[in-house]
Order: C-alpha cells, then structure tokens, then sequence
C-alpha cells in the first residue's frame, strides 16, 4: 500500500512514519512537510508543502491510506483562530484532496472527548473535523481517540505532571483507560488498522486502542 502522512513531524507523526517505512505492506510513504525532515528511506519521499495552498500538492495525494497527526494545542499556536486553522482546516482541506483524487482509506488521530457540541475549544475542533471528513464517505475510516499520550521528551507540562498520576492509580486499577499510551504503541495500531478493519467507519476509543490487534 501506498501511505501519506500529514503531521509527520509531531510526536505521534514521527513514530508512524518509523513504522511504516519498516513494514512490508506499505511500500511507500509520502509525508508532506513544510521543511526538510533530513530524512532517508528507500521508501520515503517528502513533498514540501504550503499547509495555506494545499492546492499545489493536489498532485502527489494519491495512495491507498492517508494518515492525520497533525494538531497543535492552543499555547503553540498563539491563538484560537490560529489552532482552528492547524486542527480543522488543514487535515480537512487534505481530506478533501484525497477524497477528490481517490484515495479510499482514511486514518485520523483525534482525542478522547471530541465532540462537536462541545463546550470545550479543542474538543469540539476535533469533534467538527470527525463529522467532516466522515461526510466525504471514504471506503473506510478510522478514528482513533486517545486520552493522556506520552510523548518522548515533551514539553508539555500537563503531561509530565498528569502522566506518573494516571500510571499510579492505572496500576491500583482506577482509571484503567486513562493509563498514558506511549505515541509509539499507538503509531503502531494505527499502521495496523487500515490493513486489518472492514470498510466503513470505526472509532477506536482508549480502552480499545492497547488491545487493538
């Protein structure tokens, strides 16, 4: 299969490319980027892009699957129109590409609590882009929905507060599906989904996402 990546340079982003660059059914793997990754693979190609005129890249989204990990929180992004550009607009304007130029699979990394009624900012960008791209009817697609993700050496201070918590009291059996998921374990299921699901839509919910096979 042919993948493309959107969000390849974030955490969760740089674990799946990892992935799929060493497995066998993907025999190639396009991340579009806004700079050089400095990245080399035999199965790699990177395509630089202007995330504000998608357009020009119209012609290298073609493939099997296309994969989102792109996101942002509102601190990085400096405001709230800034983080609706990062988290809506972009992946859906991808999605709309790949849906156009016939690419069946999508695999999309969301959050726990998306919800487009949402009174929380983020959670009802994430629940907005869900319903979107589900209305563009790919052939199958995949949403994954973590909680709290551990991210190599972040700098997130909620994280590094939060995550030692939630592994205390998961290991006294409270909050079991709260437990922190290292972004490689999921990068690895959501490689796995679009080779081992029907066609339609799944959400793969916390719980679900470590049992995954």
């Amino acid at each position: 299969m042919k993948a493309l990546v959107i969000g390849a340079t974030g955490a969760t982003g740089k674990d799946l490319v990892d992935i799929l660059l060493h497995d066998a059914d993907y025999t190639s793997v396009v991340i579009f980027v806004r700079a050089a990754t400095q990245r080399s693979h035999p199965k790699l190609t990177e395509i630089l892009t202007d995330f504000d005129n998608l357009d020009t890249v119209s012609p290298f989204v073609h493939g099997d699957v296309w994969f989102s990990c792109l996101g942002t929180t509102l601190k990085t992004a400096g405001s709230k129109d800034k983080q609706w550009h990062i988290d809506f607009e972009i992946p859906l304007k991808f999605a709309e590409l790949a849906k156009r130029n016939g690419v069946l699979r999508a695999v999309l990394l969301s959050a726990y609590g998306a919800k487009a009624s949402s009174p929380l900012f983020y959670s009802m960008v994430k629940g907005k882009l869900e319903d979107q791209i589900e209305a563009l009817a790919f052939h199958q697609y995949i949403i994954f929905k973590p909680a709290m993700l551990l991210r190599k050496n972040t700098d997130r201070s909620g994280e590094r507060v939060s995550a030692p918590l939630l592994n205390v009291l998961s290991g006294l059996g409270l909050f079991r599906k709260f437990k922190p998921l290292p972004t490689s374990v999921l990068a690895e299921k959501m490689a796995k989904a679009p080779k081992t699901l029907s066609t339609g839509l799944h959400i793969i919910m916390p719980d679900k996402i470590r049992d995954f096979r």
